[in-house]
């Protein structure tokens, strides 16, 4: 049994690796991208602004530098797989970019206008000054046969050849074409452009990149919060965790007994009445159940709060009008989240048993002596609640996920509805940050259901 789970435990970061990338592919190629939104954004606002679209056939308002600096920001100027590797901290990521261009001495056999790009610049075609991005500190950079040869700071103080080169501070260049240019933008485009090639210059693009992704602890960045991932996620387990613990507790801890109960009871009025009210309870859907209590006990008869889960005025109360007033606001919400898990849970309880009391092993106990009460909670419950205990692994889901529409209803920033927002956005980065989370749960779920099983029966053997 050991080997057994040793072997599930070592097949989880490959489950999750093989989730993990099928959804970032399909996220790059699925309409509503951050880059598409911000196009979409600048178009309507040139729109409502009575302006035309950007300059040279770009699209909206936004400058190929602006667009750029998306790509680079959500990986889409990398091909899916090592966007997907960035992502998850295999593959080294670039931040800081710094681009100039690089422009020709003479323009129709003429000297340009712009021939110094800087006060050290010698030659335009060879040599360009940049200003590094999040230090603003100015560096030459000399390029040689289509290749960047050195890039150094400027220092004033001292000559040319005792400057200090970059890249001994961690910083990296490459050169860019203008045929290479021309080729991305041509790209973006879906192929039609009325740009040409002439329309580009070559650059130099200056940046630092180090290993930061998932598995150094960075999601990344939501393109609609505009804050890290990791740190939305962490905002919102504790909501998940307080509404998941607490359902998880009052469904277990009500459905079980009343499951014992309505088994000893079979076809008398407790049996038939709690029949009928929790089957009621699971015909009504929780979220909508939600509403119902919300116009009822929140507007018509405003006994209890109708949004959030604490009054604006819960910081300055003291430590037990704190408790009083999280469990005011937590009532209505409870409820919605519990009604609907009471059917399935009692029945499932009730019928386990009722097979389990009419088993030969059950009425041999008793005909040997052995007590009704003991019969059923020392011999028949222990195998009636394994079908139970096959879906308790799940749980970790269950209570970290919440509902997203009871959560919406209710307007409770808990996981299920940021879950919902990130894709409805859609937002890729915090979609990937979701469902990483969420499949790691569930398949961590499995793995502890089948532990659970293998406690609570014996017989069950694992290969």
């Amino acid at each position: 049994m050991k080997v057994y789970f040793l072997r599930r435990l070592l097949l989880v970061p490959l489950t999750v690796l093989g989730v993990t990338f099928l959804v970032f592919a399909i996220t790059r190629v699925m309409p509503g991208s951050p880059l598409e939104r911000e196009l979409q954004a600048a178009a309507a606002g040139t729109s409502e602004g009575g302006g035309g679209g950007g300059s040279g056939g770009q699209s909206g308002a936004l400058s190929e530098e602006q667009i750029e600096s998306f790509e680079r920001e959500y990986l889409y100027d990398k091909n899916v797989v090592v966007a997907y590797m960035t992502w998850l901290g295999l593959y080294p990521r670039e931040r800081l970019y710094s681009d100039a261009e690089f422009k020709p001495a003479k323009q129709g056999g003429q000297l340009s206008e712009e021939i110094i790009g800087g006060s050290y610049v010698e030659d335009p075609d060879t040599q360009v000054e940049v200003s590094l991005a999040g230090i603003g500190r100015p560096v030459l950079v000399q390029r040689k046969d289509g290749e960047i040869e050195w890039a150094k700071y400027i220092e004033r103080s001292k000559p040319r050849d005792k400057w200090k080169d970059i890249s001994e501070d961690g910083w990296e260049y490459r050169h860019e074409t203008a045929q290479e240019r021309f080729e991305v933008h041509k790209k973006r485009e879906g192929g039609e452009t009325k740009r040409t090639v002439e329309n580009y210059l070559p650059r130099v693009s200056i940046y630092k990149s180090r290993i930061s992704g998932l598995l150094q602890g960075d999601m990344g960045k939501s393109s609609v919060f505009g804050e890290p991932v990791l740190d939305l996620i962490k905002s919102r387990m504790p909501v998940a965790l307080y509404f998941g613990i607490l359902t998880t507790i009052l469904t277990y801890g009500v459905c079980l007994p009343l499951g014992i109960v309505k088994a000893i009871k079979h076809r008398t009025p407790i049996d038939n009445l709690s029949s009928v009210a929790i089957f009621l309870g699971y015909a009504v859907p929780g979220f909508a159940l939600g509403a119902l209590l919300l116009v009822y006990f929140g507007a018509y008869k405003p006994i209890f709060p109708m949004v959030g889960l604490v009054s604006e005025d819960y910081e300055s109360m003291s430590f037990m009008g704190q408790v009083k007033d999280r469990a005011w606001h937590t009532v209505l919400p409870l409820v919605s989240y519990v009604i609907g898990s009471f059917a399935w849970m009692t029945m499932m309880m009730k019928n386990n048993l009722m097979d389990n009391l009419a088993a030969d092993y059950v009425r041999t106990a008793v005909a040997k002596g052995v007590s009704f009460n003991r019969a059923v909670f020392r011999h028949a419950f222990r195998n009636s609640f394994i079908p139970i205990a096959s879906s308790l692994g799940q749980l970790i889901t269950i209570i970290v996920s919440g509902s997203l529409l009871i959560e919406t209803v209710f307007d409770i920033q808990g996981f299920g509805l940021l879950q919902f927002r990130a894709i409805t956005g859609p937002d890729q980065m915090l979609i990937m940050g979701t469902l990483t989370v969420a499949s790691f749960l569930m398949v961590m779920g499995n793995v502890l259901s089948d532990l659970i099983v293998a406690f609570i029966d014996p017989r069950v053997k694992f290969h």
